[in-house]
């Protein structure tokens, strides 16, 4: 008998992007915002084929972009056969069930794509329960859309009563649920604090910095391990610790979630206990992708949240990683022999403010010894402060 073969490959789904341009913001960043949202996309799987941007005072209240501009994408939508649509800011409830009446197609905000991705990359127990419980948050408010099904019922007395019974039991089942996530997280921290403190005599060192800039790659190169690192976001979501020796000086390296604008609260708020390895370190490596054209807003985005966590206080070593992919900027508009070449930045009030500074690349292996010396005195001046009877080990 002839076997039958079917192809399981899964279909790459088609996704159009949205974004709202209000008068705070400049084209040039909606569309540094969107093209970030469709590496999200790109992340998740999909395939992003258009975009769509809406100059406005606010978000629409009904549908976030008006009726106008939403039956213009559900025109586009229909004779492209387009599978989701990709709003670039959180939508409210009342928002995602009007769009999703209008357009008839699957609805995603960049809150709940991110989470998606993270519940793909979640690997550990810890990082698994953030994100279910990230999840669960994101959906509580959303229950409602969940039960449109019985609207469409007509004429059957007492058809409401067990919709709206069906999500109160729901919400109930949801908060109980968190509850226990909550607990469970409760015990994790306290499993981490004691490895924590067993490590208390190494000095410690955390990786930081935008998603996708380098960080594992760097891990890797320093500590002679093999962490995951892919040309995606959120490559690394779970927090990686390495004992690393550098001329017989021992110290503890780690690798830490990437940061990105816009992140869901509730989703940072989850993934506080994941980088307490960023409060409790000793020495920060905020790692910056000096080949991206918008460098200077991830570092404010990163700097931000660091204040967030208490941690921009700390030592920090900044490094200009990528710099085998720089491109020489054009300063200025009408003169293109007009730019700022690497050896330009070197010298530049940026490089001077984000001081100790070095310029690598992790993937080239260039300046990686100059890197390794830096980072050595460094953490041997520390050592040295709190071990003062150990330095001349080194």
């Amino acid at each position: 008998m002839r076997k039958k073969f079917y192809d399981t490959a899964v279909k790459q789904e088609k996704a159009v992007l949205v974004g709202v341009i209000t008068p705070n913001e400049t084209e040039e960043q909606e569309k540094e915002y969107l093209e970030e949202l469709q590496f999200l996309v790109e992340t998740a799987g999909g395939a992003t084929v258009k975009w769509f941007t809406q100059k406005m005072q606010r978000p629409d209240r009904a549908t976030f972009v008006g009726t106008g501009k939403l039956e213009e994408i559900k025109e586009y939508v229909v004779a492209e056969e387009i599978d989701i649509v990709v709003f670039d800011d959180e939508l409210s409830p009342s928002q995602l069930r009007n769009i999703e009446n209008e357009l008839g197609v699957k609805i995603l905000d960049r809150s709940n794509l991110i989470l998606d991705i993270f519940a793909g990359r979640a690997q550990t127990a810890q990082a698994k329960t953030q994100v279910e419980l990230a999840q669960l948050q994101y959906l509580l408010p959303r229950l409602t859309r969940l039960w449109t099904h019985l609207e469409r019922q007509k004429g059957g007395i007492g058809m409401r009563g067990p919709g709206e019974s069906q999500i109160e039991t729901d919400r109930r089942l949801i908060l109980n649920k968190i509850s226990l996530l909550k607990e469970r997280l409760k015990s994790i921290d306290r499993q981490n604090e004691t490895q924590r403190k067993n490590r208390h005599q190494l000095i410690r060192v955390a990786l930081v910095g935008y998603t996708n800039v380098g960080k594992s790659t760097i891990m890797n190169m320093i500590s002679k391990s093999e962490v995951f690192a892919e040309n995606k976001l959120f490559a690394t979501l779970d927090t990686t610790v390495r004992k690393v020796v550098i001329e017989n000086l021992p110290f503890l390296l780690s690798d830490t979630v990437g940061f990105i604008r816009k992140l869901p609260h509730h989703l940072v708020e989850c993934f506080k206990s994941t980088l307490d390895e960023v409060r409790e370190a000793d020495i920060l490596i905020h790692v910056v992708d000096v080949s991206h054209p918008n460098f200077e807003d991830q570092i404010n985005t990163v700097n931000e949240t660091l204040k967030d966590l208490g941690a921009i206080d700390k030592e920090i070593i900044t490094v200009f990683n990528k710099i085998d992919a720089y491109q020489p900027v054009q300063t200025h508009p009408d003169d293109p022999a007009h730019q700022l070449t690497l050896e330009d930045f070197k010298h530049s009030w940026m490089a001077h403010h984000n001081s100790p500074a070095i310029f690598i690349s992790a993937l080239k292996k260039e300046n990686v010894d100059e890197f390794r010396k830096l980072l050595y005195d460094h953490v041997l001046a520390l050592h040295t402060a709190r071990y003062p009877y150990d330095h001349l080990l080194y």
